[in-house]
């Protein structure tokens, strides 16, 4: 892999702790408005629609969705296959903006800051720029940059969204390294001439969650984490 000049992120899994926001806040929304749920069961299911409903959309069957909106149409769906009871629509609209507030993992702001200033550290999420650029506020993490799908009006792992990012960056796609706890954002990276960085994630989907990606794949970098990540770019 050629030195690159900028590094582009994924976000929800890799560099913030989605699961665990998801359900503390799905608890203190239960404690205030009585309605009883596994949260933990919540946050699992309401993930898992995320991939097969940007297909929907990607197939025609749904115009395109921004993450906001994609998330209040798979949260009425969560609802009803858990069969929860008593969650207003106002509670729902409340809930949606938990996408907004994820924490980062322990080691995303200080492995992003040894790697600031060697680097362009941009986003490259499905995420919309003004959820990435919260999410970053909350967590004082130090990205230059903020491209999401949405500029390619696409979804991960669509090329589009991998082309459009490097048009932005005014970069080759040879001089970009994507960073990734999934094997298929790296594999559709890869495959229009990205650097890999794969950042294992173990504790995305919980205690024994395992890690995403295809067996015996391989990337440009393996790391553990973002400290490993900067120590193994040389930061």
């Amino acid at each position: 892999m050629a030195s690159p000049l900028a590094l582009t992120f994924d976000v929800f899994g890799t560099c913030v702790d989605w699961r665990t926001t998801v359900i503390e806040e799905g608890k203190a929304l239960g404690e205030r408005t009585g309605v009883e749920a596994d949260w933990a069961a919540v946050a699992d299911a309401w993930r898992r629609r995320y991939r097969p409903t940007m297909a929907r959309g990607t197939g025609g069957e749904l115009p395109w969705l921004d993450f906001d909106e994609l998330h209040r149409l798979t949260l009425d769906e969560v609802v009803d296959e858990l069969d929860i009871s008593g969650l207003s629509q106002d509670d729902r609209a409340a809930l949606v903006p938990v996408w907004h507030r994820l924490r980062p993992w322990p080691d995303t702001r200080p492995g992003l800051e040894r790697l600031a200033g060697s680097y362009t550290l941009a986003t490259l999420s499905n995420g919309t720029e003004a959820m990435l650029a919260e999410i970053a506020e909350r967590g004082r993490l130090p990205f230059d940059r903020f491209l999401s799908a949405e500029h390619a009006r696409a979804y991960k792992p669509d090329p589009s969204v991998y082309t459009t990012a490097c048009e932005r960056l005014g970069l080759e796609p040879e001089q970009v390294t994507m960073v990734a706890a999934h094997g298929h954002d790296l594999d559709a990276a890869r495959d229009i001439g990205f650097g890999t960085a794969f950042v294992a994630r173990p504790l995305e989907w919980g205690p024994g969650g395992g890690i995403d990606r295809k067996p015996g794949s391989s990337f440009d970098i393996e790391a553990e984490d973002f400290e490993d990540l900067a120590t193994r770019l040389g930061t």
